[in-house]
Order: structure tokens, then C-alpha cells, then sequence
């Protein structure tokens, strides 16, 4: 069976997805040596699988002990999470970095419009000062073909950033200023902007530069401190070659060639219904030459209309079940 980048970006409805997820768990199955290995530990026979919610999801803190792989094709690029000094980090070896280029830029253009209608500013510092970060591959990119003489990114040149925005915004520019939690709160207490029509896109995380806060009182600070309506999101992580967005309220939706589903905190193995909280599973197709059955270690629930919510992380205790699945 050789499935293609436009088998998977060309889906269009629930039934193609599962089709073609179905089919691309029989060779990971079959071509994953560490997928391949969990699935017999389990006892499951992957020739009895005929249904995605059959389909059993690789722990994510394999990508820190494992290389996780479905090709013999060479390694073209291997993305690599944050952590601090002595922790493991995840690597997420890449056969073909032209997956995730078609998987961001589609994604965006679905949820935004054209790149090239953009202005892209990044305030990142902590994923500028190391390598190996796909959010920065990813920011480069989007700089790169969006061809605007002013995107870029702001280190920590805060009254530069400053002034380019009121630029922008007395041109009326698209405009998309992605940033780590922690710069972005370092920005609005040193300056107020008023720019209803700008972007602001936070990936997450305080990077141990500040406390964590709850998403309602970080958002009423961003959107204060920015003077807009909402604050967008996205949902990615370096063991996925996609990414959800959200575009305000911390609702996220996935593109086609993506899925979340929520599973048993009790029973690691058993999916729960939707409106229920429980642990985040994903399937992301793009991950064709890895794995795209992945259980990650965040909380969420599914909402009616499939959209999701992340409501915060599981703490070592409430991974007991993976935990006894990785020994």
C-alpha cells in the first residue's frame, strides 16, 4: 500500500478519515519496530482492528526513549522538545520535512486565509535560543513565504515591536503576532495597543519564567493588554506534524487530516464520551513516517460540534496507567 502526502490532505469527511487512518495503523503496525512491539505487549492483534476507536495510541513519552519510526527513508530533520537542564527531550525524527510544511501551511490557510495576505511578528525567545524547535521551522517559514518586508522576530526588543505594530496597524496590515505566554505578559506590562484587528496567537507556556495562570485570566490580560477581542491558539507539540487552532475561548478544532480523542484517566486503553474529561489522544495522519496514534499527557474534553478544550497537564501520579504500559 503507498499512501501519498495528497491521500492525506485531500480528506474531506469523517469516513475518508477513517479509512485511510485505518490503513495507515495496519503498516505502522506492521513498520514501527516500537509501535509494533507495544501493540503485541498488549495483547492486541492488529489484523482484528476494523475501527478507529479500536485502534490502540502510542504513549508519547516513547519519542524520549525510542526512536519512532515507520520509514527506512533518511532522516531529513529531527525536531527536539524544550526542557530544562537534565531533563529528556523528546525527538520526533522527520523522513520527509515536506509533510509538515504542506501540514502548516494548508492548516493556516484553512483557518485564515492566504499566507502571503500576512504580516508575521514572533516574540519566542526561549525557542530562538535553542535548536531543534519545530514552532521555530515552522515561524520561519510562514515569515518567509508571507514576503512582508516587516515580519520577523522580536528577541527582546520590545519598543522595536512596539513601533512596528502601530505601523501596521495605520496601514491596516493583516496582521499575526505569535509569541511564548511569558514574552507576550513581558510586552503589554511595559506598553498598552490598542490593534482590535491584530492576531495574537500564544503557543503556550510559562517556561518557568513566570507562574502559571488559568486560560480566562491570562486571556482578560493578553486581550486588555492588546485591545482585541479574543486571543488564538495553537495546539502542537513536537511529536506531531500538525496542529489545531483556536480562535478564541481556548476552543480548538483540528484540520481534516486530524483527530482528538479523549481517553479513560482510569483505564488508559477505554475512550470516553464526548463532554467527559479525560486524557488527550491524537491522531494526526501527517505523521505517516512515525506515529499517529498518539497518547499525549494533557487533559481535555470534546465538545459536541468536535471541537476541544485543554484544561491542563497530568500530573506524574495521574499517569500511573502509561506508566505501567512503558515499563
Amino acid at each position: 500500500m503507498n499512501l501519498t502526502a495528497e491521500d492525506i490532505f485531500s480528506i474531506k469527511n469523517a469516513e475518508e478519515f477513517d479509512t485511510l487512518a485505518l490503513n495507515i495503523f495496519k503498516l505502522q503496525a506492521q513498520n514501527c519496530n516500537v509501535y509494533r512491539e507495544y501493540i503485541f505487549h498488549l495483547g492486541v492483534d492488529a489484523d482484528e482492528i476494523t475501527e478507529v476507536s479500536q485502534i490502540p495510541f502510542l504513549p508519547i513519552s516513547f519519542f524520549k526513549s525510542h526512536s519512532v519510526l515507520s520509514s527506512t527513508d533518511p532522516v531529513e530533520v529531527t525536531f527536539s522538545s524544550s526542557g530544562t537542564t537534565g531533563m529528556v527531550q523528546s525527538s520526533h525524527h522527520v523522513t520527509d520535512v515536506k509533510l509538515y510544511e504542506q501540514s502548516y501551511l494548508q492548516a493556516f490557510t484553512e483557518f485564515y486565509g492566504e499566507v502571503t495576505e500576512y504580516c508575521f511578528l514572533a516574540l519566542l525567545p526561549s525557542y530562538q535560543q535553542r535548536s531543534g524547535s519545530s514552532l521555530i521551522y515552522m515561524v520561519n517559514d510562514l515569515i518567509e513565504k508571507s514576503a512582508h518586508p516587516q515580519s520577523g522576530y522580536f528577541l527582546y526588543n520590545h519598543d522595536e515591536l512596539l513601533q512596528t505594530l502601530l505601523d501596521l496597524k495605520s496601514k491596516k496590515q493583516k496582521t499575526v503576532l505569535i509569541g511564548v505566554t511569558y514574552a507576550l505578559l513581558d510586552f503589554i506590562e511595559n506598553f498598552d495597543i490598542d490593534f482590535p484587528e491584530l492576531i495574537v496567537m500564544e503557543t503556550g507556556g510559562m517556561k518557568g519564567k513566570r507562574k502559571e495562570m488559568v486560560r480566562e485570566e491570562l486571556h482578560e490580560q493578553l486581550t486588555k493588554g492588546f485591545g482585541v477581542k479574543a486571543i488564538h491558539s495553537e495546539y502542537g507539540m513536537t511529536e506531531l506534524l500538525s496542529q489545531a487552532y483556536s480562535l478564541g475561548e481556548g476552543i480548538f478544532n483540528c484540520p481534516n487530516w486530524m483527530k482528538v480523542l479523549i481517553r479513560d484517566t482510569n483505564d488508559p486503553l477505554s475512550l470516553i464520551k464526548n463532554g467527559r474529561t479525560g486524557g488527550i489522544n491524537v491522531i494526526d495522519l501527517a505523521n505517516i513516517n512515525s506515529c499517529s496514534f498518539i497518547a499525549t499527557q494533557d487533559l481535555g474534553r470534546i465538545n459536541p460540534d468536535q471541537s476541544f478544550e485543554v484544561l491542563g497537564r497530568f500530573d506524574n501520579a495521574d499517569i500511573r496507567g502509561c506508566n505501567l504500559l512503558v515499563q
